[in-house]
């Protein structure tokens, strides 16, 4: 196995057992309250995970997370009017859980970690999260100066 394919074969038991984490959280009634309490965890600390990836940019924060964990597809570059938009249409992760017929793993395990990163380079920024692909044809997010 060379190491591109060694790589894939990560990522793909890596989502597996995201999907699985989150449909059993789903299960137990108790996926909110983790996300929630992961969610306050992660934004303490973006700014460290931003810089231990190497994460410079708001765009890179989707990007690398693209490269790094091969779930989403992540495309990010300036927007209309300022600040940065992202869209993926392809995820893994998002395929496995619908197999599982579980909920929605959008928010624990892809958006609020970005979102942690992102404000953790420009506290002044938001994520504005327009439509997933769990629910809908893509992920479409806008990152915002807070006004």
């Amino acid at each position: 196995m060379d190491t591109r394919q060694h790589l894939r074969l990560l990522q793909v038991t890596y989502a597996a057992q995201l999907a699985d984490t989150v449909t059993r959280y789903g299960q137990a009634g108790i996926l909110d309250q983790v996300t929630a309490a992961k969610r306050v965890e992660r934004r303490a600390g973006g700014a460290t995970q931003a810089a231990q990836l190497g994460i410079t940019t708001p765009e890179a924060a989707f990007t690398t997370s693209a490269e790094i964990f091969g779930c989403a597809d992540w495309t990010a570059g300036e927007a209309r009017g300022g600040g940065v938009e992202a869209h993926a249409t392809h995820c893994l992760l998002c395929a496995m859980v619908r197999k599982l017929d579980g909920p929605s793993p959008c928010r624990l395990f892809c958006l609020d970690p970005i979102e942690a990163m992102v404000v953790g380079l420009q506290p002044d920024t938001q994520l504005e999260v327009e439509e997933t692909l769990f629910d809908g044809e893509q992920c479409r997010v806008r990152v915002r100066t807070r006004p």
